[in-house]
């Protein structure tokens, strides 16, 4: 590709060369007529340059939309490729807040952020996972690719955290459970109180009723 493009240029600036022969003002018209083709071919130059180094860095990934749970693990998958020395950004971004969640350089240095730093695993191929999800994770992922020279390219992710479900219903039972136990202490504590009051007083009419029995008894 570097070959063709070099011998592009080298015919753009010889193969439209004036004649030596020519003189006066044909010569000069010629001259400014043949400027023209070299001009293209310089542009045509740039925008080549242009074109590879745009293409030189590539991020494939399989999928750009996630769907998880609180407290899952979620695992943003990239392919990044570059021709020189680059760095990887991921940044969150949301309608409340956007931040930086860390930049690193594969192989050689990795800086997450501290509110990131117990939760996230870098790759060097540009892939990030990040665990205990919680519901303030949902929003927009995006991974930064820059190069040396100064071209960059970008990624974005949508995530999505659901709110487990059977975590509520099992507030629900267990909350239930503990109402029910209440109720049967209740109820066993009613069931005992009542048995001691009746026996208080059947003792007490036993205690009473030899007294009674004398005093009829009595001779006149």
């Amino acid at each position: 590709m570097f070959i063709a493009i070099i011998l592009l240029l080298y015919e753009g600036f010889n193969v439209n060369e004036p004649p030596l022969a020519r003189k006066g003002k044909g010569l000069t018209q010629n001259n400014h007529l043949s400027t023209w083709p070299s001009y293209l071919h310089m542009y045509s130059f740039v925008f080549l340059l242009h074109t590879l180094e745009a293409g030189a860095i590539s991020i494939q990934s399989p999928q750009r939309s996630l769907t998880r749970s609180v407290q899952d693990d979620v695992f943003f998958s990239v392919d990044v490729t570059c021709n020189g020395v680059h760095t990887i950004q991921w940044t969150f971004m949301s309608g409340a807040v956007s931040r930086t969640i860390g930049t690193w350089q594969p192989g050689v240095y990795t800086n997450i952020t501290v509110d990131y730093l117990s939760r996230v695993q870098s790759f060097d191929n540009g892939s990030m996972g990040l665990s205990d999800l919680r519901l303030q994770d949902a929003g927009y992922y995006v991974v930064t690719v820059a190069e040396r020279g100064g071209s960059s390219q970008d990624a974005g992710f949508v995530l999505k955290v659901n709110e487990v479900l059977y975590e509520d219903l099992q507030y629900l039972a267990v909350s239930a459970l503990a109402l029910a136990c209440l109720a049967g202490l209740l109820m066993l504590a009613m069931w005992l109180l009542d048995r001691a009051y009746r026996k208080i007083v059947a003792w007490r009419r036993r205690k009473q009723m030899p007294e009674t029995d004398a005093t009829e008894l009595q001779p006149l």
